[in-house]
């Protein structure tokens, strides 16, 4: 190694931020590795590198004693004082045992060390750049799938949507362009480990931002999500301001802006409904499209009868339960949808007085 080494690293250090030092320290741990793998020895040594010319020497250290027990650990007195006088026995001291052929090695762990260093550097810069971008949308190409999992192309690396996070029925195709939440972000061995998501609620909540202005500028608000990915989600929301409607505002002209967010989700139904303080009303609304006649709340179990019209209970109820199971996802309230009749058979009284 020689001053234009150096030069490499100082160049190393404006472009990508890793100190020379960090790369000397490692230089010289990786070549006391080299020196004992090349020249099969048990020594105890160390490495001495000139920081400024890149000269590479290597160092025995032995300990002076009486009678040698251990050729590459120890020196006797006698030959001790021979390299100086003033040694004693426990002394440790410093032999040069630099090998004529060390400077290639030494020129080749470098390489590597410095080409390691420099990966290290980039995936940390990377790792930095995601792991303050949990809970954010980002856009990435099907790069491929391997074992169910669909490996995302986020530009400067890459991203994986295991099972568990993909759409119900969704196919994925490489080349596909989707939308996905950056759901987890883990340090490894071999790099940042970006886990996407296309079924978390919070997908759905990052594309509502993205379409509506009222809701990325705080004027509207989203209360809840409750989703059942790739099937429906049901959105909960409202207005800080009395002259904007939420509603409105999330559905956009002609459905404009809802049309977006459903094309995103490949078709998935999105029920926008609006919150309300009032537990009765903001459950009643958590049924929609169904019409509720009479909602009657148990504050303590946070429990709710909801009375519908009776042509309108299985809408109420949803196929297979999932409308009433999305509300009640949606409000955290345990509901229980009776028809007109079914109430009145119960309770003998009429539900609407």
């Amino acid at each position: 190694m020689n001053v234009d080494f150096i030069n490499a690293l100082i160049e190393i250090e404006k472009e990508k931020g890793i100190s020379k030092d960090i790369i000397f320290d490692a230089l010289e741990s990786a070549l006391i590795s080299s020196y004992k793998k090349n020249f099969g020895t048990s020594q105890n040594v160390e490495i001495d590198m000139d920081r400024n010319t890149g000269e590479v020497k290597v160092f025995a250290i032995k300990e002076v004693v009486e009678e040698v027990e251990n050729e590459n650990l120890q020196i006797s007195l006698e030959e001790a004082k021979q390299l100086d006088p003033k040694h004693e026995i426990g002394d440790l001291i410093k032999i040069e045992v630099t090998p004529k052929e060390f400077g290639r090695i030494a020129a080749q762990t470098a390489k590597q060390v410095v080409i390691q260093r420099i990966r290290d550097a980039e995936r940390e810069v990377i790792y930095e750049e995601f792991i303050n971008r949990e809970n954010e949308i980002i856009t990435g190409l099907v790069q491929r799938i391997s074992r169910n999992n669909v490996f995302i192309d986020l530009g400067k690396t890459e991203g994986i949507l295991p099972p568990s996070e993909q759409m119900e029925n969704e196919e994925y195709k490489q080349g596909d362009r989707l939308k996905l939440l950056i759901l987890e972000v883990n340090k490894t061995t071999k790099g940042p480990q970006i886990i996407l998501s296309r079924s978390h609620p919070n997908l759905v909540r990052r594309l509502f931002e993205l379409e509506v202005p009222e809701i990325s500028d705080g004027i509207v608000e989203i209360y809840s999500i409750s989703r059942e990915a790739g099937s429906r989600t049901k959105i909960a929301v409202y207005s800080k301001d009395p002259n904007v409607d939420p509603l409105g505002a999330c559905v956009g002209t002609k459905g404009s802006r809802v049309k977006v967010v459903v094309d995103e989700l490949k078709g998935e139904k999105i029920d926008i409904v609006i919150w309300s303080k009032n537990i009765e009303e903001f459950i009643a609304n958590s049924l929609s499209p169904s019409k509720v006649l009479k909602v009657i709340a148990n504050k303590e179990e946070k429990s709710a009868i909801v009375v519908v019209p009776d042509y309108q209970l299985s809408l109420a109820i949803g196929k297979e339960g999932q409308n009433a199971r999305l509300a009640a996802k949606l409000t955290s309230w345990k509901i229980d949808i009776k028809s007109e009749s079914q109430f009145n058979e119960l309770y003998g009284q009429e539900v609407i007085e």
